[in-house]
């Protein structure tokens, strides 16, 4: 069995003494996209936050592609191959759409401040490979026509088509999703489920957090429940949506027949 491109074991994470993740293991394989769900305040985001260093876990350990990213900094985990988008899209409005995946590229660049300054051949090589690889992600995730506009003009959920671009900048093994399609309507959840769809034809495996759960349920070919910051269930989109412990996670109760069900199963 091929080994997981991102592992995580034992992550903890409390505020003011409040477990907002607790104990939480799970692991995504190569090319899978794989969703993480959960009621409101059940650790999903805080989770996702702590993996790629934006908050500072109080223990546990993870990995991509067996590499330790637990003590590493943001820009360091991104060189490791695992990049994320956030649920609040921001852009450099004045900026064209290529000019702010060029953005995407500066912690994770070959060159020195020497190199920017003198305006040298290494300088120059990266920011043609930057913008053929930009210009490329923009026609893969639908947006490309707008290439050279300022990203102003875009509406909210092309915002998160260039925000999945700038993901991708880096050449990532592995990429955290932040609530893709809150407050996008429903065509844009249609384009952002077939970007996602095409990323993933790339080989790159995906998490994706999302309250939309018929979105992740049409989407992920593996969902992983958390709830009071613990992993409650994980599965296949089929079993994790009869499981009476997720439906009374997120409605209070189970009908008496599906707990009889769950006795007799």
């Amino acid at each position: 069995m091929s080994e997981p491109v991102l592992r995580v074991d034992g992550l903890n994470k409390a505020f003011l003494g409040v477990k907002a993740v607790d104990d939480v293991s799970f692991a995504v394989m190569p090319g899978e996209i794989a969703g993480l769900i959960g009621p409101n305040g059940s650790g999903k985001s805080t989770t996702i936050d702590c993996i790629s260093a934006f908050q500072r876990a109080d223990s546990g350990q993870w990995f991509v592609a067996g590499q330790e990213l637990t003590r590493l900094a943001p820009h360091a985990i991104a060189r490791a191959g695992l990049t994320r988008t956030f649920q609040a899209v921001r852009c450099y409005d004045q900026l064209s759409l290529l000019e702010n995946l060029f953005c995407a590229t500066e912690t994770t660049r070959p060159v020195s401040w020497r190199d920017a300054y003198l305006g040298t051949a290494k300088l120059k090589a990266h920011e043609a490979k930057a913008r053929t690889r930009g210009a490329e992600l923009l026609e893969l995730v639908g947006i490309a026509r707008y290439r050279d506009a300022p990203a102003g003009i875009l509406s909210y959920g092309q915002r998160k088509l260039l925000a999945l671009a700038g993901a991708l900048m880096t050449e990532p093994k592995i990429i955290l999703l932040d609530e893709p399609v809150a407050g996008v309507n429903p065509t844009m959840i249609k384009l952002v489920e077939q970007a996602i769809r095409r990323i993933n034809q790339l080989g790159i495996a995906l998490l994706i957090v999302e309250h939309n759960v018929e979105f992740i349920m049409a989407l992920c070919g593996r969902v992983i429940v958390l709830d009071a910051g613990r992993v409650l269930a994980e599965g296949p989109p089929k079993i994790i949506r009869e499981d009476p412990r997720v439906l009374e996670a997120y409605v209070g109760s189970v009908p008496q027949d599906l707990k009889d069900a769950e006795v007799h199963g």
